[in-house]
Protein backbone atom coordinates (compact mmCIF):
# COMPACT_ATOMS: atom_id res chain seq x y z
CA UNK A 1 0.00 0.00 0.00
CA UNK A 2 1.66 3.11 -1.25
CA UNK A 3 -0.37 5.88 -0.09
CA UNK A 4 0.89 9.18 0.09
CA UNK A 5 -1.22 11.77 1.07
CA UNK A 6 -0.91 13.14 4.55
CA UNK A 7 -1.71 10.95 7.58
CA UNK A 8 -2.53 13.74 9.86
CA UNK A 9 -5.06 16.49 9.57
CA UNK A 10 -4.05 19.91 10.52
CA UNK A 11 -0.34 18.80 11.55
CA UNK A 12 1.05 16.22 14.09
CA UNK A 13 0.84 16.82 18.06
CA UNK A 14 0.16 14.91 20.68
CA UNK A 15 -3.70 13.96 20.61
CA UNK A 16 -3.63 15.09 16.30
CA UNK A 17 -6.40 13.97 14.06
CA UNK A 18 -5.83 11.19 11.24
CA UNK A 19 -6.96 11.07 7.61
CA UNK A 20 -7.91 7.33 7.94
CA UNK A 21 -7.96 6.11 11.83
CA UNK A 22 -8.84 2.02 12.63
CA UNK A 23 -8.41 2.37 16.00
CA UNK A 24 -9.72 5.64 18.18
CA UNK A 25 -8.97 5.22 21.90
CA UNK A 26 -10.26 8.03 24.25
CA UNK A 27 -10.03 8.98 27.86
CA UNK A 28 -8.13 5.21 28.64
CA UNK A 29 -6.14 5.08 31.89
CA UNK A 30 -5.29 2.30 34.14
CA UNK A 31 -3.26 2.64 37.87
CA UNK A 32 -1.14 0.17 39.90
CA UNK A 33 -0.92 1.37 43.57
CA UNK A 34 -1.53 4.56 42.43
CA UNK A 35 0.74 5.12 39.92
CA UNK A 36 -0.71 5.99 36.61
CA UNK A 37 0.61 3.80 34.30
CA UNK A 38 -2.15 4.26 31.33
CA UNK A 39 -3.48 8.37 30.82
CA UNK A 40 -3.78 8.49 27.25
CA UNK A 41 -6.39 11.56 26.59
CA UNK A 42 -6.60 10.79 22.72
CA UNK A 43 -5.28 8.29 20.37
CA UNK A 44 -5.75 7.38 16.88
CA UNK A 45 -3.96 4.85 14.72
CA UNK A 46 -4.07 5.44 11.23
CA UNK A 47 -4.54 2.64 8.45
CA UNK A 48 -2.65 1.09 6.37
CA UNK A 49 0.64 2.93 8.02
CA UNK A 50 3.17 1.30 9.92
CA UNK A 51 3.29 3.30 13.37
CA UNK A 52 5.73 2.73 16.47
CA UNK A 53 4.78 3.39 19.60
CA UNK A 54 8.20 4.65 21.46
CA UNK A 55 9.22 5.75 25.21
CA UNK A 56 11.38 4.97 28.01
CA UNK A 57 10.57 1.91 30.08
CA UNK A 58 7.67 2.09 32.30
CA UNK A 59 6.25 4.82 29.53
CA UNK A 60 3.13 2.32 29.82
CA UNK A 61 3.37 1.09 26.29
CA UNK A 62 3.05 -2.38 26.74
CA UNK A 63 0.23 -1.59 29.37
CA UNK A 64 -1.71 0.03 26.57
CA UNK A 65 -1.44 -2.58 23.94
CA UNK A 66 -2.86 -4.96 26.85
CA UNK A 67 -5.72 -2.57 27.05
CA UNK A 68 -6.60 -2.33 23.75
CA UNK A 69 -6.46 -6.20 22.85
CA UNK A 70 -8.62 -7.14 25.90
CA UNK A 71 -5.69 -8.79 27.89
CA UNK A 72 -6.11 -5.99 30.57
CA UNK A 73 -8.46 -3.97 31.88
CA UNK A 74 -8.51 -0.12 32.23
CA UNK A 75 -10.01 1.88 35.11
CA UNK A 76 -11.99 4.16 32.46
CA UNK A 77 -12.07 5.36 29.08
CA UNK A 78 -13.35 3.58 25.81
CA UNK A 79 -11.77 2.72 22.06
CA UNK A 80 -13.24 1.25 19.15
CA UNK A 81 -11.53 -0.57 16.55
CA UNK A 82 -12.87 0.01 12.76
CA UNK A 83 -15.71 1.85 14.10
CA UNK A 84 -16.44 -1.05 16.65
CA UNK A 85 -16.36 -0.73 20.40
CA UNK A 86 -13.79 -2.45 22.08
CA UNK A 87 -14.56 -1.92 25.40
CA UNK A 88 -14.99 -5.30 27.51
CA UNK A 89 -14.54 -7.14 24.89
CA UNK A 90 -12.38 -10.45 25.28
CA UNK A 91 -9.54 -10.95 23.60
CA UNK A 92 -10.24 -13.86 21.63
CA UNK A 93 -13.27 -11.68 20.25
CA UNK A 94 -11.01 -8.79 19.54
CA UNK A 95 -8.42 -11.59 18.10
CA UNK A 96 -11.87 -12.90 15.67
CA UNK A 97 -12.38 -9.13 14.61
CA UNK A 98 -8.60 -9.14 12.99
CA UNK A 99 -6.83 -7.11 15.95
CA UNK A 100 -4.08 -9.64 16.28
CA UNK A 101 -0.97 -9.03 18.73
CA UNK A 102 2.17 -10.25 19.74
CA UNK A 103 4.03 -10.68 23.12
CA UNK A 104 7.77 -8.67 24.11
CA UNK A 105 8.05 -12.35 25.65
CA UNK A 106 6.87 -15.11 23.06
CA UNK A 107 3.70 -17.25 23.89
CA UNK A 108 4.79 -20.16 21.22
CA UNK A 109 3.64 -23.77 22.50
CA UNK A 110 6.62 -25.05 23.14
CA UNK A 111 5.74 -28.93 23.22
CA UNK A 112 3.74 -28.47 20.21
CA UNK A 113 5.12 -28.67 16.33
CA UNK A 114 5.75 -25.40 14.69
CA UNK A 115 2.38 -27.05 12.31
CA UNK A 116 0.49 -27.67 15.27
CA UNK A 117 1.64 -23.91 16.79
CA UNK A 118 0.46 -22.37 12.88
CA UNK A 119 -2.88 -24.47 13.14
CA UNK A 120 -4.17 -23.06 16.67
CA UNK A 121 -3.91 -19.44 15.34
CA UNK A 122 -6.76 -20.26 12.76
CA UNK A 123 -10.38 -19.37 13.30
CA UNK A 124 -13.84 -21.18 12.20
CA UNK A 125 -12.81 -24.96 13.04
CA UNK A 126 -15.01 -27.25 13.78
CA UNK A 127 -12.60 -29.50 15.39
CA UNK A 128 -12.62 -27.77 18.62
CA UNK A 129 -16.28 -28.83 19.46
CA UNK A 130 -15.53 -31.42 22.15
CA UNK A 131 -19.25 -32.72 20.29
CA UNK A 132 -17.87 -32.44 16.24
CA UNK A 133 -13.98 -33.44 17.12
CA UNK A 134 -15.31 -37.40 17.09
CA UNK A 135 -16.64 -37.24 13.16
CA UNK A 136 -13.55 -36.56 10.95
CA UNK A 137 -15.91 -35.80 8.55
CA UNK A 138 -17.00 -32.77 10.04
CA UNK A 139 -13.97 -30.70 10.08
CA UNK A 140 -11.69 -32.70 7.83
CA UNK A 141 -11.93 -30.36 5.25
CA UNK A 142 -11.54 -27.51 7.35
CA UNK A 143 -8.50 -28.31 8.60
CA UNK A 144 -6.65 -29.49 4.94
CA UNK A 145 -7.35 -25.57 4.30
CA UNK A 146 -5.47 -24.37 7.70
CA UNK A 147 -3.11 -26.69 7.06
CA UNK A 148 -2.08 -25.21 3.25
CA UNK A 149 -2.63 -21.40 4.29
CA UNK A 150 0.06 -22.70 7.42
CA UNK A 151 2.39 -23.94 4.53
CA UNK A 152 2.26 -20.87 2.61
CA UNK A 153 3.40 -18.79 5.69
CA UNK A 154 5.73 -21.19 6.93
CA UNK A 155 7.36 -20.83 3.61
CA UNK A 156 7.33 -16.92 3.49
CA UNK A 157 8.99 -16.41 6.95
CA UNK A 158 11.49 -19.55 5.93
CA UNK A 159 10.15 -22.00 8.48
CA UNK A 160 8.88 -24.47 6.21
CA UNK A 161 12.12 -27.02 6.98
CA UNK A 162 11.03 -26.89 10.78
CA UNK A 163 7.36 -27.24 10.21
CA UNK A 164 7.61 -30.80 11.87
CA UNK A 165 9.90 -29.35 14.91
CA UNK A 166 8.82 -28.73 18.34
CA UNK A 167 8.30 -25.19 18.54
CA UNK A 168 10.79 -25.30 22.20
CA UNK A 169 13.97 -26.10 19.39
CA UNK A 170 14.00 -22.85 17.46
CA UNK A 171 15.57 -19.92 18.52
CA UNK A 172 14.82 -16.76 19.72
CA UNK A 173 14.44 -15.12 16.47
CA UNK A 174 12.62 -17.96 14.88
CA UNK A 175 10.20 -18.24 17.75
CA UNK A 176 9.51 -14.66 17.11
CA UNK A 177 8.73 -15.27 13.44
CA UNK A 178 7.06 -18.27 13.77
CA UNK A 179 4.59 -16.00 16.34
CA UNK A 180 4.07 -13.20 13.78
CA UNK A 181 3.05 -15.96 11.09
CA UNK A 182 0.49 -17.56 13.64
CA UNK A 183 -0.87 -14.43 13.86
CA UNK A 184 -1.44 -13.96 10.68
CA UNK A 185 -3.86 -17.40 10.34
CA UNK A 186 -6.34 -14.73 11.71
CA UNK A 187 -5.70 -12.75 8.34
CA UNK A 188 -6.02 -9.45 10.62
CA UNK A 189 -6.07 -6.06 9.81
CA UNK A 190 -4.19 -4.79 12.27
CA UNK A 191 -1.14 -6.06 13.76
CA UNK A 192 0.37 -5.06 17.32
CA UNK A 193 4.06 -6.41 18.06
CA UNK A 194 5.23 -5.95 20.89
CA UNK A 195 9.09 -5.15 20.72
CA UNK A 196 9.47 -7.50 17.94
CA UNK A 197 13.19 -6.87 17.96
CA UNK A 198 13.80 -8.24 21.93
CA UNK A 199 16.19 -10.73 21.99
CA UNK A 200 16.66 -11.34 18.29
CA UNK A 201 19.93 -12.60 16.57
CA UNK A 202 21.24 -10.15 14.36
CA UNK A 203 21.34 -12.32 11.80
CA UNK A 204 17.54 -12.21 12.11
CA UNK A 205 16.86 -8.73 11.94
CA UNK A 206 16.53 -8.09 9.10
CA UNK A 207 14.43 -10.93 7.69
CA UNK A 208 12.09 -8.87 10.65
CA UNK A 209 12.51 -5.81 9.34
CA UNK A 210 11.47 -7.18 5.54
CA UNK A 211 8.36 -9.08 6.78
CA UNK A 212 6.97 -5.81 8.69
CA UNK A 213 7.21 -4.20 6.05
CA UNK A 214 5.37 -6.88 4.18
CA UNK A 215 2.55 -6.55 6.22
CA UNK A 216 1.63 -2.90 4.66
CA UNK A 217 2.31 -3.76 1.56
CA UNK A 218 -0.36 -6.58 1.80
CA UNK A 219 -3.12 -4.31 3.23
CA UNK A 220 -2.46 -4.40 6.76
CA UNK A 221 -1.65 -1.67 9.51
CA UNK A 222 0.87 -2.77 12.03
CA UNK A 223 1.80 -0.24 15.33
CA UNK A 224 4.63 -1.81 17.21
CA UNK A 225 6.77 -0.82 20.33
CA UNK A 226 10.52 -0.35 19.88
CA UNK A 227 13.75 1.01 21.58
CA UNK A 228 15.62 0.58 18.36
CA UNK A 229 15.35 4.58 17.31
CA UNK A 230 17.22 3.92 14.04
CA UNK A 231 14.87 0.87 13.36
CA UNK A 232 12.04 2.77 14.02
CA UNK A 233 13.19 5.97 11.73
CA UNK A 234 13.85 3.32 8.98
CA UNK A 235 10.27 1.89 8.82
CA UNK A 236 8.01 3.56 10.36
CA UNK A 237 5.37 6.18 8.68
CA UNK A 238 3.99 7.54 12.08
CA UNK A 239 5.58 7.69 15.74
CA UNK A 240 3.92 7.47 18.48
CA UNK A 241 5.94 8.96 21.69
CA UNK A 242 4.59 7.96 25.68
CA UNK A 243 6.19 8.93 28.82
CA UNK A 244 5.00 8.43 32.49
CA UNK A 245 1.53 6.37 30.85
CA UNK A 246 0.63 9.83 28.89
CA UNK A 247 1.20 10.76 25.21
CA UNK A 248 3.88 13.49 24.59
CA UNK A 249 4.27 13.78 21.16
CA UNK A 250 3.13 12.44 17.75
CA UNK A 251 4.35 12.65 13.99
CA UNK A 252 6.49 11.70 11.14
CA UNK A 253 10.03 9.77 12.57
CA UNK A 254 12.44 12.78 11.55
CA UNK A 255 9.78 15.58 13.13
CA UNK A 256 9.23 13.13 15.94
CA UNK A 257 12.95 12.16 16.62
CA UNK A 258 14.05 16.41 17.25
CA UNK A 259 10.93 16.99 19.26
CA UNK A 260 11.97 18.52 22.21
CA UNK A 261 9.71 16.29 24.59
CA UNK A 262 11.06 13.23 23.21
CA UNK A 263 14.61 14.14 24.01
CA UNK A 264 13.83 15.60 27.53
CA UNK A 265 11.75 11.79 28.06
CA UNK A 266 14.65 9.81 26.64
CA UNK A 267 17.85 11.85 27.47
CA UNK A 268 16.87 14.58 30.25
CA UNK A 269 19.15 17.28 30.03
CA UNK A 270 21.11 16.03 27.57
CA UNK A 271 19.07 17.37 25.37
CA UNK A 272 21.42 18.65 22.25
CA UNK A 273 21.50 15.10 20.88
CA UNK A 274 19.35 14.26 17.65
CA UNK A 275 17.79 11.04 18.60
CA UNK A 276 17.68 10.39 14.90
CA UNK A 277 21.73 10.75 14.03
CA UNK A 278 23.72 7.62 13.72
CA UNK A 279 26.40 8.89 15.87
CA UNK A 280 23.87 10.46 18.37
CA UNK A 281 24.40 7.86 20.66
CA UNK A 282 27.88 7.71 20.65
CA UNK A 283 28.16 11.56 21.75
CA UNK A 284 25.85 11.32 24.56
CA UNK A 285 27.44 8.51 25.74
CA UNK A 286 31.09 10.14 25.47
CA UNK A 287 29.22 13.09 27.61
CA UNK A 288 28.18 10.95 30.06
CA UNK A 289 31.16 9.06 30.79
CA UNK A 290 32.42 12.41 31.89
CA UNK A 291 29.57 13.54 33.87
CA UNK A 292 29.38 12.16 37.23
CA UNK A 293 25.97 13.51 38.11
CA UNK A 294 24.74 11.12 35.35
CA UNK A 295 25.53 7.51 36.98
CA UNK A 296 23.49 6.65 39.53
CA UNK A 297 24.21 3.51 41.73
CA UNK A 298 26.30 0.77 39.98
CA UNK A 299 26.69 -0.08 36.42
CA UNK A 300 23.60 -0.82 34.56
CA UNK A 301 21.27 0.89 37.45
CA UNK A 302 19.65 4.70 37.37
CA UNK A 303 17.91 6.24 34.82
CA UNK A 304 20.21 7.20 32.45
CA UNK A 305 21.82 3.57 32.46
CA UNK A 306 18.70 2.15 31.49
CA UNK A 307 17.87 4.25 28.90
CA UNK A 308 21.55 3.74 27.25
CA UNK A 309 20.99 -0.18 27.41
CA UNK A 310 17.39 0.44 25.60
CA UNK A 311 18.55 2.19 23.09
CA UNK A 312 21.37 0.33 22.14
CA UNK A 313 20.11 -2.97 22.49
CA UNK A 314 21.77 -5.77 24.46
CA UNK A 315 25.62 -5.37 23.58
CA UNK A 316 28.18 -4.02 24.68
CA UNK A 317 28.45 -1.69 27.36
CA UNK A 318 28.94 2.27 26.48
CA UNK A 319 31.51 4.57 27.49
CA UNK A 320 28.82 5.22 30.46
CA UNK A 321 28.58 1.62 31.97
CA UNK A 322 32.06 1.16 31.88
CA UNK A 323 33.18 4.34 33.66
CA UNK A 324 30.38 4.00 36.35
CA UNK A 325 32.40 0.17 36.55
CA UNK A 326 35.53 1.76 37.28
CA UNK A 327 34.18 4.05 39.89
CA UNK A 328 33.17 1.42 42.00
CA UNK A 329 35.66 0.66 45.24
Amino acid sequence: MNDEREIALGGGGPGCRKRDPIVVARKVTRSFGGINAVDVDYLEVPRHKITALIGPNGAGKTTLFNLLTGFDTPDSGEWEYDGSPLAKVAAYKVARMGMVRTFQLTKVMGKLTVMENMRLGATNQPGESLAKALFKGIWGAREKEVTAQAEVLLAKFKLDTMRDEYAASLSGGQRKLLEMARALMVRPRLVMLDEPMAGVNPALTQSLLDHIKNLKAEGMTVLFVEHDMHMVRHIADWVVVMAEGRIVAEGPPSTVMKDQAVIDAYLGAHHDVDLGDSTGFERLEEELAHDDESVVGTAGEGLIGHTITELHGAGEPGPATVHAEEKKP
